[in-house]
């Protein structure tokens, strides 16, 4: 019986070759024998002397679904036998599991197989119902392992069908896609609109690509995410908006005035109501705030969001007759829209926090490339045989720093960051955003 040590190093083995392994798995014909017990198989992993389990490894999720519909690789946890049985329990839809023991490259040594020993590489095909990092186990005897800490994602692209009306596969599939590898992430950013997929890597995105060509018939085509830029204001100042319009029976009117002031970072927008003496009639004063609430995510520079203000509404007038909700919040945008302009309005972009970890002989390389991009160094400390520098730089100058951290690395660094905070851009990048925020607006017109 193998130490617990030597099956891990085994099971490390083994997982280091299952990429190789998985495209030569095939359900054979043995799995519809006559001897195999009907149902879908529990793996049963005894518990080690002492009551103390040693693990040597978890079940986690492969995805072999074109020919096995969804296999599972099974690590097992070293027992008092030191082998996992494979028994079969019958269950609501029994479809006849198999157990295979993956033995090297070649095909012909496959076979099926009543058990596993510690260290031995196996899967399980059709289990339709079981999820990556999910533990199979003896109902009499259930185990559960702790939840896999899966790396978060380092790179992120825009995704968009190459035809119209194909982003509802897109979904589909990808969701599928993350079922099998759970460090892919999916979303939807909310000031974009784009879709973004993230993944460790260019590579691990690009195959991605290529699965959902080959298997779901999808193409897409992959592009650098836009940045979610902001707004803000440095000053304070006072607006002062009137909306009037006279049509021939009822007319409209509202007048208000505002003073506006900007907020630390992080605080987005607080609407103060500081009207007294029924200068505005309290039933309008939402439609006010409404009106500063649409027009500041219109923005005043670029059109990017405006965020870290107050807004307080202080005077105001209004008519018997023609003053409606309409009214006041079209005076509302535009108190807010003659406030904006005096406050010094200024764009903000993201600021990321990255940790990379590269070997001491490129150290140097790195940081002097991370001045270059703007960034701010926060520390170094030595990890094992790597250094971990730890900076923060703009989103803007890492959309492409996977493939430039391989190349100066030699593909021995890695890296991870997420959005820490929003700074001010330097005024000398400032035009060029405007212009290419303008121009790209302009464009989308044009194409309505």
């Amino acid at each position: 019986m193998k130490s617990g040590s030597e099956a891990r190093q085994a099971v490390k083995a083994g997982l280091a070759l299952a990429a190789s392994f998985a495209a030569l798995l095939a359900f054979p014909a043995a799995a519809q024998e006559s001897d195999v017990p009907p149902g879908p198989i529990t793996v049963i992993i005894p518990t080690a002397v002492g009551g103390n389990p040693d693990i040597v490894t978890r079940v986690i999720g492969n995805a072999i679904a074109d020919k096995l519909g969804r296999p599972i690789l099974v690590e097992p946890r070293l027992g008092a036998a030191g082998l996992v049985a494979a028994q079969y329990v019958a269950k609501a839809k029994p479809d006849g599991q198999t157990l295979l023991l993956v033995t090297g490259h070649n095909p012909e040594t496959r076979k099926v197989l009543p058990e596993l020993r510690a260290g031995d590489l196996g899967a399980v095909a059709k289990l339709k119902d079981t999820q990556t990092g999910e533990t199979l186990a003896d109902k009499a005897n259930p185990i559960v392992y702790p939840p896999i800490a899966f790396p978060e994602p380092a790179t992120t692209f825009a995704i968009e069908p190459k035809t119209r009306g194909d982003e509802d596969k897109i979904s589909i599939a990808l969701q599928r896609l993350q079922e099998e590898d759970p460090v892919l992430r999916l979303s939807r950013d909310s000031q974009t609109h784009e879709m973004l997929l993230s993944g460790m890597g260019q590579l691990h995105v690009e195959v991605v690509v290529a699965k959902l060509r080959k298997r779901y018939k999808v193409e897409v085509n992959l592009k650098k995410p836009k940045i979610p830029y902001r707004e803000t204001i440095k000053g304070s100042a006072e607006g002062h908006g009137r909306h009037k319009k006279q049509t021939g029976g009822h007319g409209q009117f509202g007048d208000c005035k505002i003073k506006m002031r900007p907020l630390p970072r992080g605080s987005d927008f607080s609407f103060v109501d500081n009207i007294f003496g029924g200068s505005i009639p309290r039933n309008f004063i939402p439609a006010v705030e409404k009106g500063i609430l649409e027009a500041r995510g219109r923005g005043f520079v670029a059109g990017f969001p405006m965020v870290d203000f107050e807004v307080e509404l202080y005077d105001g007038q209004y008519h018997d007759v023609d003053s409606s909700e309409l009214s006041f919040k079209i005076a509302g945008s535009l108190a807010f829209k003659d406030a904006v302009a005096k406050c010094r309005p200024t764009l903000l972009e993201p600021i990321m926090k990255v940790e990379i970890a590269v070997p001491d002989d490129y150290a140097g390389a790195v940081m002097g490339d991370l001045s270059s991009r703007r960034g701010r160094p926060q520390g170094m400390e030595p990890r094992g045989r790597l250094q971990v520098i730890r900076a923060e730089v703009p989103l803007a100058e890492m959309l492409t720093y996977d493939a430039e951290l391989t190349s100066m690395t030699g593909g021995r660094g890695s890296y991870h960051m997420e959005l820490d905070h929003y700074d001010e851009v330097p005024s000398h990048l400032q035009d060029k955003i405007v212009t290419a925020a303008k121009a790209e607006r302009g464009a989308a017109t044009e194409a309505e």
